[in-house]
């Protein structure tokens, strides 16, 4: 089969949509299909990588590093017309995803559409609520152009039909447990961080944004600290409020960016993986997290939801109980014997996800797709 696959953000860019996207045109192209990737051209890029089209972006408002990808409706229609696919997938909402659905609906050709991100609640975090409903009429319109919308989770399927979306499939996904190991925690590192092994090192991994709710992360790990003085927080990754967090908290450790084995080393050597966004579509960290056998506390929806059992493998919180997070924090990070009992059951938790097998059903879909349109796609895919 011939794909395509169009998307506004890719790596080196890090972020869940950019490697969720790369996996799943990694699991295509390793089960033998010819998969063209288009996307926006970035840094230092002149020639088109094989396999891929590039095309003019520009940067995102807050986030310089990432880039979307501007309308080319016309340049695709062409591309299409001389090499059609059997079907294709667009990953993002920008102006590159509209004109990927306007192409491929002129030539007949089916798609299928990813939803990756609440733009609807981060329209609540940047302090605008009142266009939450604009948001999700917008993003409502673009997916239902499509012949079908994947989502990772039960939940989200059935909040979007609820929502008035239409062939909603669930794709479930997967974390490589070959990567992200306890067995890559480093006693150097946590020195680095200093914390020995009888310490406590809370960790963050993710976007440093205003998206994210750092500031109750901020607040349960002071609140841990209260009762464990000794205890570190380190933070991994990069974003428009770091300068801010730094500021003000300079007993903080920012590690920057990381990616692959180093990525899965610094997951490994923290004690607890402290994640108070609300904005989450999924969440691959949190799998990340409970496969470096990391307890996580997390608010319980998207991942937590579909994986983390509240009181073994750390704390599912229900959503808007900032006290019960801010506790949740406190107590796991000063009870080392719970925290210990916790890291084996966080490892078996997603033990059995395999990116295989999220490939195939991807594929499946696809394949569903060319044959008739997506008609008889089902409902979840795994």
């Amino acid at each position: 089969m011939r794909y395509g696959i169009v998307t506004e953000t890719y790596p080196p860019e890090i972020n869940g949509v950019a490697l969720t996207v790369q996996g799943l045109e990694q699991g295509l192209r390793e089960r033998g299909h010819a998969v063209e990737l288009v996307r926006p051209r970035q840094a230092d890029e002149t020639d088109d990588p094989a396999g891929s089209l590039l095309v003019r972006g520009a940067a995102l408002p807050r986030y310089p590093g990432l880039k979307f990808g501007l309308p080319a409706t016309r340049t695709l229609r062409k591309r299409w017309q001389l090499t059609r696919p059997d079907a294709i997938y667009v990953a993002t909402e920008g102006p590159l995803g509209w004109s990927a659905l306007r192409a491929a609906r002129q030539l007949g050709i089916p798609a299928a559409t990813g939803f990756h991100t609440r733009f609807d609640d981060y329209m609540r975090d940047y302090g605008a609520p009142w266009l939450q409903g604009v948001a999700l009429r917008w993003m409502r319109r673009f997916h239902n152009s499509a012949q079908a919308t994947l989502v990772p989770t039960r939940e989200l399927q059935a909040f979007l039909e609820g929502a008035g979306f239409d062939n909603v499939v669930r794709l479930a996904r997967a974390v490589d447990t070959q990567l992200f190991d306890p067995v890559r925690r480093d006693r150097g590192l946590r020195a680095q961080w200093g914390v020995g092994e009888d310490g406590v090192a809370a960790i963050y991994v993710g976007r440093i944004a205003a998206e994210k709710n750092l500031a109750l992360a901020v607040r349960a790990f002071r609140a841990l600290q209260l009762q464990r003085p000794d205890a570190r927080f380190a933070w991994v990754g990069d974003g428009p409020a770091r300068e801010q967090l730094q500021r003000e908290n300079p007993d903080f450790i920012f590690c920057g960016v990381h990616r692959g084995e180093d990525l899965a080393r610094h997951f490994a050597s923290g004690d607890m993986f402290v994640f108070s966004s609300h904005s989450e579509t999924f969440g691959n960290v949190t799998l990340e997290a409970l496969a470096s056998g990391v307890p996580t506390v997390a608010f319980d929806y998207g991942a937590a939801r579909e994986f983390l059992r509240d009181g073994v493998h750390g704390a599912a919180i229900r959503d808007g109980d900032d006290a019960g997070f801010v506790d949740a924090v406190a107590r796991i990070g000063c009870d080392d014997a719970l925290r210990n009992a916790m890291r084996g059951a966080c490892r078996d938790a997603v033990g059995t996800l395999r990116p295989a097998q999220v490939a195939e059903d991807f594929d499946h879909i696809l394949q569903a797709l060319a044959r008739d349109g997506g008609q008889h796609v089902a409902a979840t895919a795994a």
